[in-house]
């Protein structure tokens, strides 16, 4: 078996803490590794690291590269597949069946698992058990989906149906799957969650190549005709792919479908209710994260950042305080976050998508204050790594070293600036910043200008291939 993780969401549905930026996937939510390092070590169980491959987009790259290093797994550049535009999941699955056979040599009968990269599940020798018989299954002509058993109507999840008919494997029954429907109203849900047949689709699906490409063919011909250029013409039309989910565009439609009902934890981290259910509570019901002062509080999620947050007599209630945007909800309506988040983009807010801090793949930048003509950022480099040789039109750049020593180039001269010391950088001027040191760099930058955006770089080399 093979495995593809999608890796290239952007996570809105838990804002203000995940946005386009820096999503879910990538951040510490539950525990002390990502969500996309816990989803690969999952599958580490049961598939070779060679076989295993990351879709994602050019953004999000580096976060994928960074994650895997810390690991300790040597992936190759060519297990990172970068979709050339950010679409749905069938065009991405598609896009991603062309690259493992023409790209990696994959035979057409080779089983893949298909699975997001940022959800909770555990134990993981249970979980192995189930993708043993997905594979089985789906080399049994089946496409496969995993589904777990509703503890509540919840419109956020597609519902699968069991039905009578069933296939044997391993002397285990397995359920033909008789309807399949994408995230239904909540009386629906109800109806479902009643009826005791529903399960939750978690998102997993393992099919062999040759079948999917059957399935694209009968079912969505306008990908099938893409399909049929070799890998590079299809990186130029890729564009002209639907933006539609797999659920949609397959599985919904789909006489294929068997299901292999998981008995084992599982979390898809699709809201702030999902984080309230997933980590641990105190006496009173509460999960408190940060500087936090409460009184008479209770059966509520209180998220803090680096401010003193005193709460007082508040129940059933979610709390998330970032740097730039302060999000209350009621329990139980955290789904609606999405709804603010297109209300933000509609008005260009840009905390629609970006935090005060940044990531970069040389390390970040927070903005710490920002006005007409002047921003003030703290920059800090990871040791042995450089910003890109660049030069700005619409400002000039002061610099204060705070920690670490500092190797800059300005036009064609380089210069080393320790702590406590400073260089200016005038606008039009080539200049790089560099750490060459072997601890975090962290300076200042106070820039000054007729425009201080960040699109206002023009890079001349980048060792980041930006």
């Amino acid at each position: 078996m093979k495995a593809l993780i999608l890796a290239g969401g952007g996570g809105t549905r838990l804002w203000p803490l995940s946005r386009k930026d820096f999503p879910k996937q990538f951040i510490r939510l539950v525990g002390n590794k990502t969500l996309f390092q816990q989803t690969v070590g999952r599958l580490l169980n049961f598939i070779k690291a060679d076989d295993i491959v990351v879709s994602t987009n050019r953004d999000y790259k580096f976060y994928v590269h960074s994650d895997l290093a810390k690991m300790g797994f040597q992936f190759t550049e060519k297990q990172v597949l970068l979709e050339p535009l950010s679409k749905n999941t069938a065009p991405a699955i598609a896009f991603a069946i062309k690259y493992f056979l023409e790209a990696l040599g994959a035979n057409k009968r080779d089983v893949i698992l298909v699975c997001p990269s940022d959800h909770i599940v555990y134990p993981e020798e249970k979980f192995v058990e189930y993708l043993n018989y997905g594979e089985l299954l789906a080399k049994e002509g089946r496409i496969v989906t995993f589904g777990l058993k509703p503890t509540r109507p919840d419109t956020g999840y597609g519902y699968i149906k069991a039905g009578n008919e069933r296939i044997r494997i391993n002397n285990t029954l397995f359920p033909y799957v008789d309807n399949f429907v994408e995230k239904p109203d909540l009386e629906t849900a109800q109806t479902y969650v009643r009826n005791g047949d529903y399960y939750w689709n978690s998102g997993i699906f393992a099919f062999t190549i040759d079948l999917m490409i059957e399935q694209f063919n009968q079912l969505m011909p306008d990908v099938a005709s893409l399909l049929r250029l070799d890998f590079t013409e299809l990186i130029k039309a890729y564009s002209e792919m639907p933006n539609i989910s797999i659920d949609y565009g397959i599985i919904e439609k789909t006489s294929l479908l068997s299901l292999v009902p998981m008995d084992l934890h599982w979390n898809d981290i699709g809201s702030w209710d999902a984080i309230y259910e997933e980590l641990q509570k105190d006496s009173n019901g509460n999960i408190i994260i940060g500087d936090i002062q409460h009184h008479d509080t209770k059966d509520s999620l209180i998220i803090g950042d680096n401010r003193h947050i005193a709460i007082l007599g508040i129940e059933d209630s979610l709390i998330v305080d970032t740097a730039d945007a302060l999000l209350i909800s009621k329990r139980g309506h955290s789904q609606k976050v999405t709804d603010i988040v297109a209300t933000l983009k509609e008005s260009k807010r840009s905390e629609s998508e970006e935090h005060l801090t940044s990531h970069r793949p040389w390390g970040t930048f927070t903005v710490l204050e920002e006005g007409h003509r002047y921003k003030i950022k703290r920059i800090v480099v990871e040791p042995k790594e450089r910003l890109s040789l660049q030069i700005h039109h619409h400002r000039s750049e002061h610099w204060v070293v705070i920690k670490g020593t500092a190797k800059v180039r300005i036009g064609e001269k380089d210069i080393y600036v320790h702590e406590n010391e400073s260089v200016f950088v005038p606008k039009t001027t080539v200049h790089r910043l560099e750490n060459p040191g072997i601890v975090p760099l962290e300076i200042i930058e106070v820039q000054n200008g007729e425009y201080v955006g960040e699109d206002d770089i023009i890079r001349i080399e980048d060792k980041y291939d930006r």
